[in-house]
């Protein structure tokens, strides 16, 4: 009996860290891009969803660096590696004219980056235009979902590399 409860241990053992694993590598690679306007505040809010360390490998290998995201020497450096990355590789046109990117910063939760944008839109957003090309260079699956709403309006899509483009009209 003793030696079955020492294997019932060892088993239970085994599948814990197995579990463990798995759930700190994510075998997946998929970032979430929301994209909200509303005709009342005037602005695109956009914000990203990409785990941590996927980012931070993609900031480090893009800018030949070191950068910590959990614990940085320096958040300007970050903030920074961010902000020119976004724009590199996340390109907006609002209304068939192409818009800047304004970053705003990010924050972490759990093992994902919040990164946050906004572009100013003064005239009714009609169709939106999105090319997105972050993480691809890392990763060969990597996948973006969109979640795009006007005035209350919801649309989604999904694209996966090396697809980057996505068109939406209101």
């Amino acid at each position: 009996m003793k030696i079955l409860r020492n294997q019932i241990k060892i088993y239970l053992s085994l599948i814990l860290l197995g579990i463990c694993l798995f759930a700190y590598a994510h075998p997946f690679y998929v970032s979430i891009v929301d994209i909200a306007y509303s005709s009342s505040k005037k602005t695109i809010e956009i914000s990203t969803r990409i785990f941590y360390d996927d980012l931070e490998m993609a900031l480090n290998h893009d800018g030949n660096t070191n950068l910590n995201i959990l614990k940085p020497q320096r958040k300007e450096s970050i903030d920074s590696a961010i902000a020119a990355y976004s724009k590199k590789y996340l390109k907006v046109s609002a209304n068939g004219m192409a818009q800047g990117l304004k970053y705003i910063g990010y924050e972490i939760e759990d093992e994902v980056a919040w990164c946050y944008f906004e572009i100013p839109q003064l005239q009714p957003l009609k169709k939106l235009e999105i090319s997105n090309r972050m993480l691809y260079s890392n990763f060969k699956n990597q996948s973006h979902i969109f979640h795009v709403t006007v005035d209350g309006l919801r649309q989604s899509t999904k694209i996966d590399n090396p697809k980057s483009f996505v068109k939406m009209e209101f």
